[in-house]
């Protein structure tokens, strides 16, 4: 497949992606919209952030797009997806599947208007 956007999925990225992608659900009506394209749409909207019904006439209707963008985040489809591709990468990179330490300062921690110290939790897996 063509690239029309430089945020379009490879033929190689789809083809990893593909499979996390939850097939339609049994009983309803088949789906007739382009996954693929529908991906893309999200991916371009996500890249470039423009609104919904901004996204260009090359992608499926913006209802359509923002449907499976929210469906998929209700059912954790994108979660899914992120620690599938994050683990992908991490044993590619010969590193451990989980990362085994993680750093905070101030400016990526967002403090109370109090001042002061704050009271940090740290979580174990």
């Amino acid at each position: 497949m063509k690239k029309i956007y430089e945020s379009d999925l490879s033929d190689q990225e789809w083809s990893i992606i593909s499979p996390m992608i939850p097939p339609s659900r049994p009983g309803g009506r088949p789906r007739r919209v382009n996954v693929r394209h529908t991906l893309n749409a999200i991916f371009y909207l996500l890249k470039t952030g423009c609104q919904w019904r901004m996204l260009p006439k090359d992608f499926p209707p913006w209802g359509t797009v923002h449907y499976y963008f929210r469906r998929w985040r209700l059912e954790g489809v994108w979660f899914k997806i992120h620690e599938e591709l994050r683990s992908t990468v991490r044993k590619n990179s010969q590193k451990h599947e989980h990362s085994t330490i993680g750093i905070m300062d101030s400016q990526s921690v967002k403090t109370t208007e109090k001042r002061g110290y704050t009271d940090m939790m740290v979580v174990k897996r």
